[in-house]
């Protein structure tokens, strides 16, 4: 009896014990580029948006970025495109219906949509695209074949300034348009848009394309400029 008591007791001390070091557990970064990745990700995350839009053959999903207090949300036009119904997921889980303001028309692929709600919103933080280089370091933040709050990570590929895309390696897949390719500031750079698959294979070979923040910034300047004459 003794022995099982003595057992017993050695059990609950190591339990204690573990858990004692574990409450005062703290991450230790392997580097400053993983501590600087992790940080980006967490600030950012939770101005970032899910979207799903009920299409004739479907559901569309995608991506998309805060850009007011007010619930107005940047994205990819061809996410919402004859959408009969639009809902938005905040980082908080909540659900909202959403409207479409504004379509940037000539395949530029770029829209906003507005919700209404109470909920405090934080707002992405736009960069100045016209500094981004080849071979710079960069994050993007999506929701690819609906797997939400996705980080991946690469590089500038290359700029086509002719298309005015930038072509990155890091991982872009169905359900990633609308989202940002961010730079190690944290800032939006691009807002990522289409994948390069001439085997129509879905999936993500290493080519994807965002659209230049300061392309995004001029459309949205002119859709404020409207909306401030109408009113």
């Amino acid at each position: 009896m003794f022995k099982y008591f003595k057992t017993k007791l050695a059990f609950l001390l190591l339990f204690l014990f573990l858990n004692l070091n574990l409450s005062g557990f703290s991450y230790e970064y392997t580097s400053n580029e993983e501590k600087n990745f992790i940080e980006i990700y967490e600030k950012t995350l939770p101005s970032i948006v899910s979207i799903e839009a009920d299409i004739d053959h479907g559901t569309s999903g995608g991506t998309g970025c805060i850009i007011s207090k007010s619930g107005i949300i940047l994205t990819s036009s061809h996410v919402i495109e004859k959408a009969r119904n639009i809902t938005v997921t905040t980082h908080s889980g909540r659900n909202y219906t959403a409207k479409v303001l504004a379509v940037l028309k000539n395949k530029n692929d770029l829209a906003l949509i507005k919700i209404d709600t109470k909920e405090d919103l934080p707002l992405a933080k736009f960069g100045d695209s016209d500094e981004v280089k080849v071979g710079q370091r960069v994050l993007t933040i999506g929701c690819p074949f609906g797997f939400r709050d996705t980080l991946t990570t690469g590089i500038i590929s290359r700029i086509d300034y002719e298309r005015n895309k930038i072509q990155t390696d890091a991982a872009i897949n169905p359900g990633c348009s609308g989202g940002p390719l961010l730079n190690l500031k944290g800032e939006i750079i691009g807002i990522n848009q289409s994948i390069y698959n001439p085997d129509n294979n879905r999936s993500n070979i290493g080519i994807g394309f965002a659209l230049p923040s300061n392309y995004a910034i001029d459309f949205i300047a002119k859709v404020n400029k409207k909306m401030a004459a109408i009113k």
